[in-house]
């Protein structure tokens, strides 16, 4: 691995590393350690919404799980609160650790790349359980039909099968499997996992967990989305 990535990398902590970096470097097996750093707060959600949302967008606020469906899917109980700084209505991208990776593995850093740039309503939300050491995070992605969704989810599995046969795939994307609406990675003891339904992206992201608890999330939310 690239000198000054991991060096990077390694050089900043969950409050530093502004939101979702440490949970994009976990889940890609590049720092271990940041997910053993919390952030403290309480656990609310940010303010604001899209001023405008088009008619017939689904709106991801009605589709994503509240704090209650995630503490009794993971078993954390009240110890697993959202935190603050990483919870969003648009993606974030950590320009310098993108640039530093191949083009196609960009998506690990760059939350605009893995979701497109026609998006209509968005939000992401982390949840972090310290005691346990678990990190994860659920996002949704509604675009204006579901062929504009089909295409930024049909970029996303391209990217990530390059980058996964590419050098740096055992790193950033480890073993990695996908379908016509679904994609898997697993970077080490981390995942990302991706879902297609109609005019809807979902990403559900996790660290220290097993993964029939991200498929359960997953699950609830594709069943909260409208359409086939």
């Amino acid at each position: 691995m690239d000198a000054a990535l991991k060096g990077g990398v390694r050089g900043h902590n969950v409050v530093a590393m502004r939101a979702r970096a440490v949970l994009a470097a976990c889940a890609a097996g590049v720092l271990m350690t940041g997910c053993s750093q919390w952030v403290e707060g309480v656990a609310v959600r940010a303010a604001g919404e899209p001023a405008f949302r088009l008619p017939g967008v689904v709106d991801v606020d009605e589709v994503l799980l509240d704090q209650a469906q995630i503490r009794s899917i993971t078993g954390g109980g009240q110890d697993v609160t959202i935190i603050p700084s990483m919870d969003g209505t648009s993606p974030v991208d950590i320009e310098e650790l993108a640039a530093a990776v191949p083009p196609d593995c960009r998506f690990i850093f760059d939350e605009t790349a893995i979701f497109g740039p026609e998006i209509e309503d968005f939000r992401k939300t982390t949840f972090q359980n310290p005691p346990d050491g678990t990190l994860i995070s659920q996002g949704a992605a509604a675009y204006r039909d579901s062929a504009t969704a089909r295409r930024s989810f049909d970029a996303l599995s391209a990217a990530a099968a390059q980058c996964g046969d590419g050098s740096y795939g055992p790193l950033l994307v480890g073993e990695w499997t996908s379908d016509a609406e679904s994609l898997q990675i697993r970077p080490g003891t981390c995942g990302r996992d991706y879902r297609l339904k109609s005019s809807v992206l979902v990403e559900v992201t996790f660290c220290g967990l097993p993964d029939s608890v991200s498929e359960i999330v997953m699950a609830n939310i594709v069943g909260n989305i409208p359409g086939r």
